[in-house]
């Protein structure tokens, strides 16, 4: 594998041959490869439907192309869908944690970046069905209550007086 100048991953026919065993075939139309692989045979054979879009077609700086992808977040339709603002605020026990919590979330609004707090639930909702060991947190995003709510760390914030500012800077 290989990536290009978004930071996006390009899958060689290798890489693709072993999704469709793993029986991740599905996911071939949102992956990007190498100019050299013909997707459509390999869909074909494997009898999968592809939307798929050729790595050289994207003709756009790397701000467009973020904003693009911040809008097609590869999750379940039920996440994208999903209210984290009301789920985090439903998770507080006491006013404090409210405050904070909706301080943190305005920010997190005002950034655009409530798909990203739905991501990350369905990434943490993932790992825990799965039985996925993931880090209990470090650097300053243990510094946010909603992500510890979410469950992306194990650092209570508050209890630790950390100011989330110093995450979202």
């Amino acid at each position: 594998m290989t990536s290009d100048k978004f930071g996006n991953v390009l899958y060689d026919s290798t890489d693709i041959v072993n999704m469709l065993y793993k029986g991740d075939g599905e996911h071939l139309s949102k992956v990007l490869c190498e100019n050299s692989i013909d997707l459509s045979k390999l869909a074909e054979i494997a009898n999968i439907q592809l939307n798929h879009v050729d790595p050289t077609l994207y003709d756009i700086d790397v701000e467009t192309f973020d904003s693009i992808c911040q809008n097609d977040w590869m999750m379940p339709e039920e996440y994208k869908t999903f209210d984290i603002a009301k789920w985090v605020l439903d998770k507080c026990e006491n006013q404090d944690q409210l405050q904070r919590v909706g301080a943190e979330l305005l920010e997190f609004q005002r950034r655009n970046m409530l798909p990203l707090l739905q991501w990350l639930k369905y990434f943490v909702d993932y790992c825990r069905t799965n039985n996925i060991v993931w880090g209990v947190g470090r650097g300053s995003s243990v510094s946010s209550y909603v992500l510890f709510l979410i469950g992306v760390h194990k650092i209570d914030s508050m209890k630790y007086n950390l100011d989330w500012q110093d995450f979202l800077r």
